[in-house]
């Protein structure tokens, strides 16, 4: 950002993962009306969101990053938001109790449209169409009409982003929040004898809110007991519908993303000189980047200055995608270039996408062992090399689906078929999500105490 910078600007560098819209006039008329309209999120709540992410740099607040791998226009309704987010406020407490610290809820809702994809083309039963891009770019049906880009999804995809956020507001504030009745979500989860340790930690939240009752700290005296700050997440993925509504911030008199809180560059859209790195550079959001296998040191501190020239902190999150037992190869080499950057930054832990397989019954799906291999991975890596974990990134919904295998309800290959509703990548559903969020608390407990032994 202390370069020249114009939201324009991108058009000019190299494009990858993005559409050609077949008509230019189309395009220019929902770029001109998208323009128009006001902005999703305001300045000061990406503001907000940006010094907590810096908190969690630090170690005194911890990042949950959740939510659908790809919206739908299809599946849009009331329900699905509310499990969703009631699910990431159960994990969110889980994590706060074992982490002893805030947990930053971020969810992936209220924009993630777009997809990146492997291939630009996709081959069923013999016929060759253009891949489906998300439902802001083409449609998912397998027909030709149906995958030609189409510049009018982007006001439909801020139409459903703006009723997303409305709710989620809502929510966030009117006591469906509770942290009360958010618990009681919790008990009964995890049946069975596997669960012992779950419901363990479970029974000693229940003690401790049970203990700031009797104090006095109820929901009707403490407004944080029953509200939660809640902000939302995409991949900018689509520069069009990001250019559209990025805006000035009357405050400070920066151009601020207008289309979610947070938004990220993916592993496949993160060349130095590309077209997506050049939007995100000016915007005063927060800004995630995706970090592969293939990401070099180099390129990773070309990125950060890029990114993040006045080395602010919370505007960096460096997501690490490596895939079970590939961590220990690849994260300490790009820690290692922070450190000799002296960079700021956040690390979180996306261990969905490295471990996405072809299972013997043909679905795509992500084993739920591989899953939780490579968050242990993570914090283990960050142990070695004495940094900060500072948060974990999820695919996941509030559905009660058939994805992921495995799990304590032992999702299994042949469970695939009952409820694959995913449009695009295979999520973590509601009891997967919330084991996880259980097994991540031990090991950021565990953590705590060793630092408290470290500190005597």
């Amino acid at each position: 950002m202390t370069q020249a910078w114009s939201k324009t600007a991108w058009r000019s560098k190299p494009r990858v993962q993005m559409p050609d819209y077949p008509d230019a006039t189309a395009l220019h008329a929902a770029e001109a009306q998208l323009a128009k309209y006001p902005p999703l999120v305001f300045a000061g709540e990406a503001r907000d969101l940006k010094r907590k992410l810096g908190e969690a740099a630090r170690g005194e607040a911890f990042l949950l990053q959740g939510g659908d791998c790809a919206e739908s226009f299809a599946e849009f309704n009331a329900d699905i938001i509310r499990d969703t987010f009631k699910v990431l406020l159960q994990m969110a407490v889980v994590l706060t109790f074992g982490a002893k610290v805030p947990v930053i809820k971020v969810g992936r809702m209220a924009g993630q449209f777009a997809k990146p994809r492997s291939a630009p083309t996709e081959v069923i039963s013999g016929q060759e169409l253009p891949s489906y891009r998300g439902d802001i770019i083409n449609g998912f049906d397998f027909t030709a009409e149906a995958r030609i880009p189409d510049p009018s999804r982007m006001l439909q995809a801020y139409t459903q982003a703006a009723a997303s956020l409305n709710l989620l507001r809502a929510f966030s504030k009117g006591g469906f929040a509770d942290i009360h009745r958010v618990h009681s979500w919790t008990l009964g989860f995890a049946e069975g004898e596997n669960a012992a340790r779950y419901k363990a930690l479970s029974d000693r939240i229940s003690d401790a809110l049970d203990f700031m009752t009797a104090a006095g700290l109820t929901s009707d005296t403490l407004a944080a007991m029953s509200t939660v700050d809640f902000y939302t997440s995409h991949e900018a993925l689509l520069l069009e519908y990001e250019e559209a509504l990025c805006r000035i911030d009357s405050t400070t008199g920066k151009p601020v993303a207008g289309s979610g809180h947070l938004i990220w560059i993916g592993d496949r859209t993160r060349q130095p000189d590309g077209a997506h790195v050049e939007f995100c550079r000016g915007v005063q959001n927060p800004i995630g980047l995706k970090c592969g296998p293939s990401l070099s040191a180099e390129d990773l501190k070309v990125l950060m200055q890029k990114l993040n020239p006045t080395n602010e902190a919370g505007r960096l999150t460096l997501i690490a995608r490596f895939g079970a037992g590939k961590s220990a190869e690849h994260l300490p080499r790009l820690i290692q270039a922070v450190k000799e950057e002296g960079a700021n930054v956040l690390w979180t832990c996306d261990p969905m996408h490295g471990n996405t397989i072809k299972s013997a019954s043909g679905y795509k799906t992500r084993p739920f062992e591989r899953v939780l291999q490579e968050v242990r991975d993570f914090f283990a890596v960050h142990k070695a090399e004495g940094t900060i974990p500072g948060g974990v990134h999820f695919e996941m919904t509030g559905k009660d689906v058939t994805e992921c295998t495995g799990g304590l309800r032992a999702v299994s290959d042949e469970d695939l078929s009952d409820r694959y509703h995913t449009a695009c990548d295979p999520r973590l559903n509601a009891s997967q999500s919330l084991e996880l969020a259980f097994l991540v608390a031990e090991e950021l407990s565990q953590r705590r105490k060793e630092l408290a032994r470290e500190a005597v």
